[in-house]
C-alpha cells in the first residue's frame, strides 16, 4: 500500500514538472549545416550566439535548463511586464538576463558568445517545445522585438511592443517520437536593413495563453551598411551571410 502511494505521488510529481515546463530561446544565432535542409536538431546546425548570461558550459543538455537553478523560463508578471528576467520579477522569475555594463560581461567564458549579424541578414533562433508544440494547442506565435537604434538601456515592454520586427510560428519543430518535452523548434527573422552599426537588445516573446508571456533577451552586434565588418570579430557572420528562404518545417 505504502509503495503504491509512493509510486502514485512520484507520478503526480513528474506530471507537475511536465505541466510547469515552458520554453525559452536556447540559441539566438542558429546556423544550418545545409541551407537547403534547415532543421533544429543538433545534427542540423550549430549555435553561434546565445541569450544573456547563458550557461553554455553547464553540462546540461538541450531543453534541460527548466530544472536547473536558476532556470531559463521566465514568465512575465502582468502587473509590471518586466521585459527581461532579473531573478526578482515575474510569475516565474527565471535567470538573470538584465543588461550588463559593459554588455560584454554577459558573454564569454562560462557564458555563450554574443550574436552578430549584418543589417539585412537572416538570423535564426531555436527553442525547446517543452510539451507545448502539440496539435491541440493554439499557436499564438513568437514576437521578435528590436529597437530601431542602439540604446543605452533596455526599453520597457510597452515600448518594445511597438518595436516588433517579426512574428514567428511557435510550432515550427522537428518532432521527436515519444519526447515532446525536448522537441527542437525555431524560426528565422531578418535584421532590418536600415539598422546602423551598434549593439541592440532583441527580445523573444512567446504567448502561451491569454496574457501569459515568456521572454528571452539578448544583445545583437549589428554591422550596418555604414561600416566594414571585421572578419576577425568573435562570432562574426561571414560576408554575404545567409539570405536563403527558410520555410516552415513540416512535422515528421
Amino acid at each position: 500500500m505504502v509503495r503504491s502511494l509512493f509510486t502514485l505521488a512520484t507520478a503526480f510529481a513528474l506530471l507537475a514538472v511536465v505541466a510547469e515546463a515552458h520554453s525559452w530561446a536556447d540559441c539566438v544565432d542558429w546556423r544550418f549545416n545545409d541551407l537547403n535542409k534547415p532543421g533544429w536538431r543538433a545534427s542540423d546546425g550549430k549555435c553561434y550566439g546565445w541569450a544573456r548570461q547563458y550557461p553554455v558550459n553547464s553540462g546540461i543538455s538541450f531543453g534541460g535548463l527548466d530544472s536547473a537553478s536558476p532556470n531559463r523560463h521566465y514568465q512575465q508578471d502582468i502587473k509590471d511586464f518586466t521585459p527581461c528576467s532579473d531573478k526578482i520579477h515575474g510569475e516565474e522569475t527565471g535567470a538573470d538576463e538584465t543588461r550588463q555594463n559593459p554588455i560584454s560581461r554577459a558573454y564569454g567564458g562560462r557564458f555563450g558568445t554574443m550574436a552578430s549579424a549584418k543589417a539585412g541578414d537572416k538570423i535564426c533562433v531555436r527553442w525547446p517545445a517543452k510539451n507545448h508544440a502539440v496539435k491541440d494547442e493554439k499557436d499564438r506565435g513568437v514576437f521578435i522585438n528590436m529597437p530601431p537604434t542602439p540604446t543605452t538601456r533596455d526599453p520597457n515592454q510597452s515600448q518594445l511592443m511597438k518595436m516588433t520586427i517579426d512574428k514567428l510560428p511557435y510550432k515550427n519543430c522537428n518532432h521527436i517520437a515519444g519526447d515532446s518535452d525536448r522537441t527542437p523548434c525555431g524560426g528565422c527573422f531578418t535584421v532590418p536593413a536600415n539598422r546602423t552599426t551598434g549593439t541592440y537588445l532583441v527580445q523573444w516573446r512567446w504567448e502561451l495563453n491569454d496574457d501569459e508571456w515568456y521572454t528571452s533577451c539578448w544583445d545583437l552586434q549589428v554591422i550596418g551598411k555604414d561600416a566594414t565588418p571585421n572578419p576577425g570579430q568573435p562570432g562574426a557572420r561571414p560576408l554575404g551571410g545567409s539570405t536563403s528562404v527558410f520555410a516552415e518545417l513540416a512535422e515528421d
